[in-house]
């Protein structure tokens, strides 16, 4: 069975790379985790790819003069690697229009709000401060306008009268970590069934 070649892109700890690793493990699961790349040396999920067999890189953003010297470099490792799509997972940077282009279709991110409320930063304090009744978390292609790409799934979450902004947090992330690799799957399938 072919198996998509992937990356997943992260800063922090990788929650939901972790995830996205873990759901890969299955025989019939359609795509394949090649690298994990980090634009940070202290991300945490580095000691997890590294630990479960997966090559990983720092491209450290800092170490380049522009946006757009950091994205060649990144570009490059990605394309040495033959990955054929890209998950964001915790990728605390916007990516220019360019390298978007360069994997139109190919590249997605999970955002912890129901898309399009809550774009941006901060999302579960905004529901809260809101009163919103509903959040939640959606899985989107990535799109130069931020976190506006069209949804491929979303999940559903009940704001309830006591909660925090943590509180709320730790009930969308679980939720983002079902339903992340569902959206891997649903886009491993649609590439594959394209690709000659």
């Amino acid at each position: 069975m072919r198996k998509l070649r992937t990356a997943i892109l992260i800063s922090g700890r990788g929650s939901n790379m972790m995830a996205l690793v873990e759901a890969a493990r299955a025989a019939e699961y359609p795509a394949e985790i090649v690298c994990v790349v980090a634009n940070t040396a202290d991300a945490k999920g580095l000691e997890f790819a590294a630990a479960n067999g997966i090559a990983t890189m720092v491209i450290d953003h800092k170490a380049f003069p522009s946006r757009e010297a950091f994205e060649k470099a990144l570009d490059a490792y990605l394309r040495s690697m033959n990955v054929e799509a890209m998950a964001l997972a915790g990728f605390m940077r916007v990516l220019t229009a360019g390298f978007i282009a360069g994997w139109d279709g190919r590249l997605i991110n999970i955002h912890p709000s129901l898309l399009p409320a809550y774009k941006g930063l901060h999302t579960h304090e905004r529901a809260i401060a809101d009163g919103a009744k509903v959040h939640g978390c959606s899985v989107h292609l990535v799109t130069p306008e931020l976190d506006g790409g069209p949804v491929l799934l979303q999940a559903e979450v009940p704001v309830l009268p006591e909660d925090t902004a943590d509180v709320l947090a730790a009930r969308v992330l679980t939720e983002e970590h079902r339903i992340y690799p569902q959206a891997l799957a649903l886009l491993s399938h649609r590439i594959i069934a394209e690709t000659p």
